[in-house]
């Protein structure tokens, strides 16, 4: 009587772990393929920046007919027409200046709608909603003619100033993450004796860490790779960024033009990299003092 009982459950359990190992050959069998899928792209971009004839045109099928490595050295020392170094340099002063102003103008603003009530606060808020529902480019020509009225046209800084002063607008994020910080904390410190500005730069700016990390990398990932605004500011070849200097290589060019959209991707691995275990220890003190 015993075994009679015994039997199905063996059978029930076999077939959950066949049921299991299915399921799991069939998830990583799509994780696999969505892996090929996204790497491919940049796979063929590395394989063309190698291309020894440089042309778009020269290529056997999806990859180039041959290889070499002069297009590199080319890159960074044939700057008289496409000068990628200064386009370079130009790139990371916009997207460095951009990130620490945004992100210091973001966490303030963030942090003031979360810990400090204030009349018509909730309006400001819900107002800052309403116009971040627009895209941006809908004032690229208001944005131009300003540039225009303080002679901003052709200068670095105009840049800077205006994704600087647009950064603050995406504060949301930052002031959902401030609301997650009990009060009793800050309640404990105005009992110690504490003023708002020690509050904020010795509680709640070490708990809030990970976010910090967050803003600093969105901050300096848009400048990074924008197109749309320095395209329309610049007009002096020398003061291109990367991004518009790399859309002026024509189509015998772009074995260059592959190479240059390689080396996009360094800063914003290597910011990661420096960044993300401040991230991790962040979210690591904030739960302990939370």
């Amino acid at each position: 009587m015993q075994n009679i009982v015994e039997k199905p459950a063996k059978v029930k359990i076999n077939r959950i772990n066949s049921r299991t190992i299915i399921s799991g050959i069939i998830s990583y069998a799509i994780l696999i393929i969505v892996a090929v899928i996204f790497f491919f792209p940049i796979l063929w971009l590395l394989l063309a920046s190698f291309s020894s004839s440089g042309s778009i045109y020269d290529f056997n099928g999806f990859f180039p007919k041959g290889y070499s490595f002069q297009t590199f050295i080319n890159l960074f020392t044939d700057t008289e027409l496409y000068n990628y170094p200064k386009w370079f340099a130009n790139t990371l002063l916009v997207a460095s200046m951009s990130c620490i102003i945004g992100t210091f103008l973001t966490i303030l603003t963030a942090y003031t709608m979360s810990r400090l009530k204030f009349k018509s606060r909730k309006r400001l808020m819900k107002l800052t909603l309403i116009l971040g529902m627009f895209p941006s480019f809908m004032g690229m020509i208001a944005v131009y003619l300003l540039m225009t009225q303080f002679n901003m046209i052709n200068n670095l800084w105009g840049l800077i100033l205006i994704y600087s002063a647009g950064a603050p607008m995406g504060y949301m994020v930052q002031k959902g993450f401030f609301d997650t910080i009990p009060y009793e904390i800050d309640e404990a410190a105005i009992m110690h004796g504490a003023n708002r500005f020690q509050i904020f730069t010795r509680i709640t700016l070490p708990i809030a860490k990970p976010m910090i990390v967050y803003t600093a990398i969105t901050s300096f990932t848009f400048p990074w790779s924008d197109f749309i605004l320095p395209k329309m500011l610049l007009k002096q070849k020398d003061l291109y960024t990367v991004a518009v200097g790399l859309m002026t290589l024509g189509d015998d060019q772009f074995a260059r033009f592959a190479a240059g959209s390689m080396f996009i991707a360094v800063p914003i691995i290597i910011l990661y990299l420096c960044l993300s275990k401040f991230m991790v220890n962040g979210l690591s003190a904030g739960s302990v003092k939370g």
